[in-house]
């Protein structure tokens, strides 16, 4: 009986919450990751540019060997209100980072470092606005085009943001204006009345 209370309100919560999926316009604060080679902190600041869409830019690093900077794309769907979402996107990164290459003679592996890398990252996590801060949790894997013989590296993120625009007041910037444009692209009484009688 509780169970099925409890999956009803779950329902009926996800049905009249409101269809955006982001309490927040724009953030700043703190990322960490860790990967399979090191483990990294940096800063994080996203930007609702659409309904539902957002960029992210990355900046981390482990302070010794591994740099890198990624811009992010991302898609978010609200899990029963939009305090509460889910997300997934795509998008370039750039580093110096260090790299393993397997000697297949000896069964060594070479190490290099400040390799220049370019790569493509996914991402994909869940995210949670609570007091004005959005803490999100993610699997951000890199695919490598150049600069490291690793193909592959995923990285697990967990990013703290505080809100410094809310979704509400960045649409209320906007509403402003696109009100201030259409005024000025509004022909003044003078001009509709010489245009008249010109034609």
């Amino acid at each position: 009986m509780t169970k099925s209370i409890l999956f009803i309100s779950i329902i009926l919560i996800s049905a009249f919450s409101e269809a955006d999926a982001q309490r927040y316009g724009t953030t700043l604060g703190i990322r960490m990751g860790n990967n399979q080679i090191s483990r990294t902190f940096g800063i994080s600041a996203q930007q609702r540019i659409a309904d539902h869409a957002s960029l992210e830019a990355i900046l981390q690093s482990d302070f010794n060997l591994n740099s890198t900077f990624s811009i992010l794309a991302k898609k978010h769907h609200p899990i029963i209100s939009k305090r509460f979402n889910y997300y997934y996107g795509a998008g370039l990164s750039l580093g110096k980072e260090e790299s393993f290459v397997k000697n297949e003679s000896d069964q060594t592996i070479i190490r290099t470092y400040g390799n220049n890398t370019t790569g493509v990252d996914l991402i994909g996590g869940i995210e949670m606005t609570l007091l004005n801060t959005v803490i999100s949790l993610d699997y951000k894997p890199n695919v490598n085009l150049v600069g490291r013989s690793e193909f592959y590296r995923g990285q697990i993120g967990l990013s703290a943001r505080m809100v410094l625009v809310k979704s509400k007041e960045q649409k209320k910037n906007q509403r402003q204006r696109q009100r201030a444009r259409n005024k000025q692209n509004r022909p003044s009484f003078n001009e509709k009345l010489n245009g008249i009688f010109k034609k």
